[in-house]
């Protein structure tokens, strides 16, 4: 047998797939370090099933598989097949005469094995190769770190390689696996003694129970037999009652349905009075509303007659006001003409005086001119001056008479403009109180305007508020409607189920006569249900582990309990249960760590409600129960603690203490603490719902009062709305008054206010013209003084002359003075007569605006009697419509008083036939109660068959059997249930619970006896495997020992060695030492060796078991590496000898190991990270050469010898340069033609040129 083929694929550094094909020969293979070649040696180990990522050079197995490169993808798996040649048969399980092994790992973790492509396990794998020198632990594949392991200082390190090559690891591996099943078999004996020890236990107590559980089911079946005929004789009984009263129901329902349409009719004549009512109503309504609408246009025509009559009463008053400024206008006119004829009259006296002065002065003028004759050229010198001096006299006569006439003209205008001042004031004042007047009448229409439209909005928002208010007080009536109903359908409920409680409901007999008679006994608490309250969610569990202790009855004393037995034996009231209070004593569990359990609940006694004088009952009852949220964490608690106590699950699932499991499916509603429960649920309801039924009726009450509110507030506010809407046709009608006059006034005014700004003007232009006049009097008589010196100089002397010329002149001034004075006089008075005139004909402009306004004074006047006329006329017609309506009401009530007495009448006939239907409604109803609580009790019995029995009707009627007579047979199931209880706590379930366990106690007991045996089996296995085994190893390691020094000696060409086993009383455990005395040293344990002598030695040793036990192959990987070329040599000869019992494939980079390979692979990386195979058969090439395989290689060596350095060159030619001179050209040129002779010649043997190239250049490489 040897190996034929490796074929590899995605593992390390081979993705693609690359065969190897092996001869018998030794085969080398080569290549410069990193190239892959140790990948080869991995690659055997691995398919031969190494497990340790770490032996096969890597950090976890993944590394295995080809990781890519920089051009190549990751592959996805590795896989590496391995052919080996059976044909001697070395694997006896297998006929084939080719065995392929094949290992496939992927990415994902999985792995895969084949042998001969069978997919097998990696046991068999390992069974295959075992003693065969092979596998992973074998001694066929010697890596870079086995050499290590033999050289190992722990001597017990090198058993393993002694035992393959002894043949005892098949012996050693079934030993250990004989001591795991050993191991095994006593952990197996130890937990059956302990179940078998916990079986104990249970047998015995389960025996009792199985054996009263049987006494049971026989009395059982017996009242079974007899309650169910009871049933269904009762039944049978009802079912009989029952169609009795659906007749009685049946005629009953006839005789209401007949009154019921009695009273459907006379319903029907009341409806129709009702309808004729309602349309009388109707009728009514209409009218009532037409007589508003009447009564409001009378009330709109009353207001806009008001609204006419203060019209004309504000145009009366506007007259009289007008007629009186007339008169006072015409007054003033008046005056004013008067005083202008008096100016005139004036004007002409002033005339005829000046024209008198005028005369004289004419006189006087002349005489002076007499006299200034007379006074000659002197005298007329200073008559001239004296002239000039009377003329200037005269001048500021003049001037002071105009500046006289100026002051009394403005004292006139002033006069005037007092006047008109005060009849300003007196508009202006007029004005502004009618003013104030028309402003407080205008905020008075925005005020009814905008409480008008108030009210409008109000009733909008009434009519709005009055409709959701309607709505709202519905939705009242419906909820309170709804929960009236609610509140009664709970009630009954709550009635129903408080006189189950009073009536102790759901308790046996016992338990009912002593608490009926607990006001006669003495000590009596109640019983256990009636003491404790619990959550709804924990009602179910708790009635659970309660069972029957729900009825035990709470007593003081034990006196108190003998007492309440005798009752029930006197009574003949059947048996109970008491715990008093004296005596029961219990404890909580005290179980570490449970309360942190997964689905733990609490304890059961830590969920209930009761009085703390009960603790101990409690505790007794339900200290030692847990309750679980579902079974399975209820399993999983129980598992953990090993059934230390009792565990019952929320929806009623129990595993009970010791392991035994009761369930199935419960009734959450009919179990007493449950009706506890929902009483107290629905008491707690009962108050809210009547509470909150209480505020449905107010709020609905709230809501009819809101709605009558809102009805009454909508009518207020349109009683207000109509109100404002006559407001604002009055105020209208004044305001429209008050602008007309207030037009009128500001007019005056503005007249006024003119004429005193003119008159104003009038003053400021007198007082310039007074001052003017003041100055020329004041100049003229400046230059009268100057003349006066003058004439007074020159008549000096001529006194009698100047007293004459003087008297003259002075009576000239006098003259001319006067005449001034009475001319400015006159033109003052024409001129304020014109000014006279000019305002008496202002005045009687004002007058014909006034007789205008006074004429339509007038005509507004008779157009509003005319209208108050009309609409009194229509306020007449509409009162006479409202007369006629009020008369048609009357006559409708009248109408409604006889329909009413006839509905009267008929509602007094259909309250008497609704009493009659009432009272057959009851009839009917209790019938209808009957038949329905006959229902109920025959779907009671019915209950009871299914609940007690699972039975339906017709199946208990398969099982029903003949009664002599009830009494009797309701007397005998009572005595059967006196004896049932008498009985005490049955555990159905132990019959089937004992066989159980007995049979698995039993059963156990048989394991036991069969492990032990097992046991004394397999110690004899061991004990036998194990002499074996120290025959075999005392044998073969004397063989191997003779070997070793023989081989030793081959090698290293003298000394000795010998292997020692440190303890030849154990040497199945001992360690194993190796002494080696080299030639010409002292005898040594190997750890005292050089490197290079271990590595020998170690060779020597591994060629020796060759020698004794050759594998098939052997696979070494530079195991020369630390060996001189000598030792290479003798090593690689060695191997020679060894060839024909085993094949031999050595990873190698020493030229002697080469020298000695029959086929050499050259494993090269021309793809960074892709290793590739070259190949070369050097005995082949020899033999077409005809010549030495190595001749060229010597040649090389020649070389190297004569001090050259050979380097290969890119296309495979060598060339060798001296290092110390130049070679000779012939030379050279002599080696080169050799080697193209080789290169022809190995092309003709089929080799390419690049693969002779690359051979030659690992080769140099290599060395």
């Amino acid at each position: 047998m040897y190996l034929k083929a490796l074929e590899v694929q995605g593992f390390k550094s081979f993705p693609d797939k690359t065969v190897l094909n092996f001869g018998e020969d030794i085969t080398a293979i080569v290549g410069p370090n990193g190239s892959g070649k140790s990948n080869i040696s991995d690659a055997i180990r691995w398919v031969m099933g190494e497990q340790s990522s770490k032996a096969l050079r890597g950090g976890k197995m993944e590394d295995v598989i080809f990781g890519g490169t920089e051009k190549r993808a990751p592959v996805g798996f590795a896989q590496v097949t391995l052919v080996l040649d059976n044909t001697g048969h070395l694997f006896p399980s297998m006929d084939e005469s080719e065995v392929a092994v094949t290992r496939r790992y992927y990415r994902s973790g999985e792995s895969e094995y084949y042998i001969n492509r069978q997919s097998v396990r990696l046991k068999d794998m390992t069974e295959l190769f075992m003693d065969t020198g092979m596998g992973r632990e074998g001694y066929s594949i010697v890596g870079q770190g086995r050499v290590d392991e033999i050289l190992s200082t722990k001597s017990t390190d090198r058993r393993e390689i002694f035992e393959e090559a002894a043949g005892i690891s098949k012996y050693r591996h079934r030993k250990e696996e004989a001591e795991r099943k050993l191991e095994r078999t006593e952990e197996n004996l130890v937990r059956i003694n302990d179940k078998i020890a916990e079986l104990e236990l249970q047998v015995e107590p389960l025996r009792m129970q199985a054996e009263t559980a049987k006494k049971y089911l026989v009395l059982r079946d017996e009242m079974r037999l007899l309650e169910i005929s009871l049933w269904l004789e009762n039944l049978e009984a009802l079912k009989a009652n029952a169609r009795k009263l659906e007749i009685d129901l049946r005629n009953a329902e006839q005789e209401r349905d007949e009154a019921r349409s009695r009273m459907d009719a006379l319903f029907a004549e009341n409806e129709q009075f009702g309808q004729r009512m309602q349309e009388k109503d109707m009728e009514a309504e209409g009218l009532r509303t037409e007589a508003a609408q009447l009564d409001a246009r009378t009330a709109e025509q009353d207001s806009a007659v008001a609204v006419l009559e203060s019209t004309i009463s504000h145009l009366t008053e506007n007259i009289e006001r007008a007629k009186s400024e007339l008169e006072e206008s015409e007054s003033r006119t008046g005056g004013y003409e008067v005083q202008a004829a008096e100016q005139d009259a004036q004007a002409t006296e002033l005339e005829q005086q000046a024209a008198a002065l005028n005369a004289e002065l004419d006189k006087l003028l002349a005489q002076a001119q007499a006299a200034s004759e007379q006074a000659g050229g002197a005298a007329a010198e200073a008559e001239a001056f004296r002239g000039k001096e009377a003329i200037a006299i005269a001048a500021a006569a003049d001037a002071r008479a105009e500046a006289a006439a100026i002051r009394a003209e403005t004292e006139q205008i002033r006069s005037r403009r007092m006047a008109a001042l005060a009849d300003q004031e007196t508009a202006e004042r007029q004005l502004e109180e009618q003013g104030r007047e028309a402003k407080a009448n205008r905020r008075a229409l925005e005020d009814a305007q905008e409480d008008a439209e108030a009210a409008a909005n109000i009733i909008s928002g009434h009519t709005l508020r009055m409709e959701e208010r309607k709505k709202k007080a519905d939705a009242a009536a419906e909820a309170r409607v709804k929960l009236t109903m609610d509140v009664g359908a709970l009630d009954n409920r709550i009635r129903l189920l408080t006189e189950m409680e009073k009536d102790y409901e759901g308790f046996n007999k016992a338990v009912k006569l002593v608490c009926q008679a607990q006001n006669n006994l003495r000590g009596i608490h109640g019983p256990v249900a009636g003491l404790m309250k619990t959550d709804g969610k924990y009602s179910l569990a708790i009635e659970i582990a309660l069972g029957a202790g729900l009825q035990n009855i709470v007593v003081d004393r034990e006196e108190d309990a003998k007492s309440a037995i005798a009752f029930l034996k006197q009574r003949e009231g059947g048996r109970a249960t008491f715990l008093p209070l004296t005596a029961i004593r219990g404890e909580e569990l005290r179980e570490r760590g449970v309360e942190n359990e997964f689905g733990f609940v609490g304890v059961a006694s830590r969920l209930v409600r009761f009085d703390p004088k009960y603790t101990q009952i409690f505790n007794s009852l339900l200290g030692k129960t847990v309750i679980a949220e579902d079974l399975d964490c209820g399993i999983a608690m129980a598992r953990k603690y090993r059934n230390a106590f009792r565990i019952v699950t929320l929806d009623g699932q129990v595993i009970n203490r010791g392991g035994s499991m009761t369930g199935g499916s419960t009734s959450r509603s009919t179990g007493v603490l449950s009706r506890a429960a929902e009483l107290e649920r629905l008491n707690g309801r009962a108050s809210e719902m009547h509470r909150k039924l209480e505020e449905a009726k107010a709020a609905e009450e709230a809501s009819r009062r809101e709605l009558d509110a809102a009805q009454y507030e909508l009518t207020t506010a349109e009683t207000q709305r109509r109100a404002a809407e006559d407001e604002v046709l009055r105020l209208q009608g004044v305001k429209n008054q008050f602008d007309m006059l207030l037009s009128n006034l500001r007019e005056s005014v503005e007249n006024l206010t003119g004429e005193i700004e003119a008159i104003d003007g009038r003053i400021q232009e007198n007082e310039a013209r007074n001052a003017a006049a003041e100055q020329t009097v004041a100049d003229r008589e400046g230059e009268a003084a100057s003349c006066r010196v003058q004439a007074e100089a020159i008549l000096s002397g001529q006194s009698e002359l100047l007293a004459q010329s003087g008297q003259l002149s002075e009576a000239i001034a006098a003259h001319k003075a006067e005449l001034a004075a009475i001319d400015a006089n006159r033109e003052g008075a024409l001129r304020r007569a014109a000014d006279l005139r000019t305002l008496a004909a202002e005045l009687s402009g004002d007058r014909s605006q006034k007789e205008a306004a006074l004429a339509q004074y007038q005509r507004q006047i008779e157009a509003a009697q005319t209208e108050i006329g009309q609409r009194r006329a229509e306020q007449a017609q509409l009162k006479a419509q409202s007369a006629v309506i009020s008369e048609r009401l009357a006559g409708i009530s009248q109408e409604k008083i006889a329909l009413e007495a006839e509905r009267t009448a008929k509602s007094r006939a259909g309250q008497e036939m609704n009493e009659t239907l009432l009272n057959l409604e009851r009839a009917a109803s209790r019938l209808e109660t009957k038949l329905t609580t006959s229902a109920m009790e025959e779907k009671q019995i019915l209950d009871k068959l299914w609940e007690t029995y699972e039975l339906n009707h017709s199946d208990a009627q398969a099982q029903r059997i003949e009664l002599e007579s009830v009494p009797k047979a309701s007397r005998r199931v009572a005595e059967l249930k006196r004896e049932i209880n008498g009985l005490g706590t049955i555990n159905v379930g132990a019959i089937d619970e004992f066989e159980r366990v007995n049979g698995r106690y039993t059963y156990l007991t048989d394991q036991r006896n069969d492990v032990e045996k097992a046991k004394g089996e397999l110690t004899g296995i061991i004990g036998e495997i194990t002499s074996q085994m120290t025959d075999i190893f005392g044998q073969q390691f004397k063989l191997l020992s003779e070997s070793f020094e023989q081989t030793f000696v081959e090698l290293f060409g003298g000394g000795q060695a010998k292997l020692e086993l440190e303890d030849p009383e154990h040497i199945l455990d001992c360690g194993i030492e190796i002494k080696a005395q080299p030639p010409g040293k002292a005898l040594k344990t190997i750890s005292l060796l050089s490197g290079g002598e271990k590595a020998f030695v170690a060779i020597a040793l591994y060629f020796a078991i060759l020698k004794v036990h050759p594998t098939p192959f052997c696979i070494m990987d530079e195991i020369e590496a630390a060996l001189d070329e000598a030792n290479v040599v003798r090593t690689a000869r060695y191997m020679r000898t060894l060839a024909d019992k085993t094949q031999f494939i050595v990873i190698t980079h020493r030229r002697g190991t080469m020298e000695e390979a029959d086929v050499l692979y050259g494993v090269t990386m021309q793809e960074q990270g892709v290793s590739k195979i070259l190949t070369i058969n050097l005995n082949d090439m020899a033999k077409e050469l005809k010549i030495s395989a190595l001749t060229v290689k010597k040649a090389y060596d020649n070389l190297e010898a004569e001090g050259m350095t050979v380097t290969v060159h890119g296309k495979g030619t060598y060339v060798a340069a001296s290092n110390t001179q130049l070679m000779e050209e012939e030379r050279r040129k002599e080696v080169e033609a050799d080697l193209e002779a080789a290169i022809q010649k190995g092309r003709r043997c089929g080799m390419k040129e690049e693969e002779i190239r690359s051979l030659f250049e690992l080769i140099m490489e290599d060395e």
